[in-house]
């Protein structure tokens, strides 16, 4: 059969009912596409299987599937041709590791894929300074993709439990760096923002660090964890981040949005642990 391409993207549904059927040839018979391309898609997280109403990703081509599974297929050209971005390894803590993604690089994949995800990447690519030089990876907590800096990620069920609950907690201390538009006056005492964001509350303390340019340089703590919550509460009071072109304007520059240091007490060891970018990597060089 010809290999086909598709201009637009196309989920793909099948219910196994041939016994001792692969995946690799089930998807080439119902959709056209090469095996080629079918094997790199299911490589890069697009192939899921549901099966006794359990749903995972399907990675392996050669897989027998049982009769009556259901095989779904997300198929986007444009998804399956982005290029990873490189993480950079920050601390190791053999149960959990800390890096640093990114702009671009998402914190998980979608159904379309997950290749670009640091979630993904850490599994395949990630290089430790102890023990396993593989690891599975659990997410622990969120950085949006347009951002950059510290993401935490535990390789265990139970670190991933542990770090979770340090988050929910509020007891994991997060700070941001952020360029935003125009002169920002904020006391020297700093500021804190309490607007509730999707009627949930919300709590961000900025402190000033330069102006220059049209344009100033805030340092940020975070109690809570509300989605685009930085973002939302800058634009809110009328210095959206540089960058932003959700909550802002557009820019020559990308989302100028960095997650610079995580503190907390490691629920292992009981000691306080700093994780914090090299200053070369920071915004106040």
């Amino acid at each position: 059969m010809s290999d086909t391409s598709f201009e637009i993207p196309q989920k793909f549904e099948f219910t196994v009912t041939q016994a001792e059927q692969t995946a690799l040839d089930l998807l080439a018979e119902g959709t056209g596409l090469s095996k080629q391309r079918i094997k790199d898609a299911m490589n890069k997280g697009a192939v899921w299987w549901t099966l006794k109403g359990k749903t995972l990703r399907l990675r392996r081509a050669t897989k027998v599937l049982y009769k009556g599974s259901r095989i779904q297929f997300f198929y986007d050209e444009q998804v399956l041709a982005r290029k990873p971005e490189t993480a950079t390894l920050i601390h190791d803590a053999g149960n959990y590791s800390i890096w640093f993604k990114p702009p671009g690089m998402l914190s998980q994949g979608s159904q379309w894929g997950d290749h670009c995800s640091i979630l993904r990447w850490v599994e395949v690519n990630g290089q430790f300074t102890q023990g396993r030089t593989q690891r599975e990876c659990f997410l622990v907590h969120r950085l949006d993709g347009d951002a950059s800096g510290l993401i935490m990620l535990a390789h265990d069920s139970q670190a991933a439990g542990k770090l979770s609950t340090l988050f929910q907690a509020r007891d994991m201390h997060k700070s941001y760096q952020a360029w935003v538009t125009g002169d920002c006056e904020i006391p020297s005492s700093g500021l804190t923002l309490s607007e509730a964001l999707d009627g949930k509350s919300a709590i961000t303390h900025l402190h000033k660090v330069r102006t220059e340019h049209n344009k100033t340089l805030l340092d940020i703590t975070i109690e809570t964890g509300r989605k685009h919550q930085i973002r939302r509460h800058l634009a809110n009071i009328g210095h959206p981040i540089v960058g932003d072109r959700v909550y802002g304007t557009k820019a020559n520059v990308g989302l100028q949005l960095l997650a610079y240091r995580l503190e907390f007490i490691c629920p292992f060891s009981q000691q306080r642990l700093i994780a914090e970018l090299p200053k070369a990597m920071q915004f106040n060089q």
